[in-house]
């Protein structure tokens, strides 16, 4: 009991929450049963959107704590996610298609780029319980709300390709698991993580801009026609923009 009373467990529990709210920006899919290519172009257009968004805002956290350090990580991001795509392409064999239910070998590439998305995070949490219990709280509700667009985001990506919505709802969650494993060291050595969050957090934001326009916008523009995609990414700017304003 004393420990289910502990800081520690506190941590581990919210942190957990959100990763689980990830899974549920795939409930829509399971009402969704007809995907045309152009939906598929549009579902890229909003997941670019959402993505790009998410990736101003760890930038923008990045720099309060340390500018050069938050450009580092953008840099060390993009050539680790061009790295993996290159070793993707040439070395990587094995079929994918019953592993995420889509035959493409790029849902691994962004399925992990969303994981390390999540590791950035998870230490948010974990420095947020540092400072004080309630702020902690209220940073773990925050994350897992934010999280619930991040989950769709990796949806509109996966299902249209055949992936099936309970599977989409897996790997939303496996995408966040990163979070409550790393919310735990985070608290324990504070110091030590928020020195290197910024590193973190531009890797992230590096990975996914790359991803954005690397693979997303350029598929998207084979399904549908550009000025229709240029406004679905920009509403979907503006309402994960909103969307941070109201948290």
């Amino acid at each position: 009991m004393e420990f289910l009373d502990s800081t520690i467990f506190k941590v581990f529990i919210y942190s957990f929450i959100t990763a689980i709210a990830t899974g549920i920006g795939a409930i829509p899919f399971f009402f969704i049963k007809n995907i045309s290519d152009s939906f598929l172009g549009k579902a890229n257009a909003v997941a670019s959107g959402l993505m790009l968004s998410a990736s101003y805002n760890l930038i923008f956290e990045g720099y309060l704590e340390n500018e050069w350090m938050t450009l580092a990580g953008m840099l060390l991001g993009v050539v680790l996610v061009i790295t993996a795509d290159n070793w993707m392409n040439k070395k990587f064999d094995v079929e994918v298609k019953d592993l995420v239910g889509a035959g493409s070998k790029k849902m691994l590439l962004f399925l992990g780029i969303m994981t390390i998305h999540s590791f950035a995070e998870g230490v948010s949490v974990g420095v947020s319980f540092a400072n004080t219990l309630e702020f902690g709280i209220f940073i773990a509700i925050a994350i897992a709300v934010h999280n619930i667009p991040e989950g769709l985001a990796i949806s509109l990506v996966m299902v249209p390709k055949g992936t099936t919505p309970i599977k989409a709802v897996g790997w939303s969650i496996f995408s966040s698991l990163p979070q409550p494993i790393m919310a735990i060291p985070a608290f324990l050595f504070v110091d030590a993580f928020r020195e290197y969050l910024p590193l973190g957090l531009g890797l992230a934001a590096g990975a996914m801009i790359w991803m954005v326009f690397a693979e997303l916008i350029p598929e998207a523009l084979q399904k549908c026609e550009p000025h229709k995609i240029g406004f679905w990414v920009t509403m979907a700017i503006l309402a994960m923009t909103a969307f941070q304003i109201l948290l």
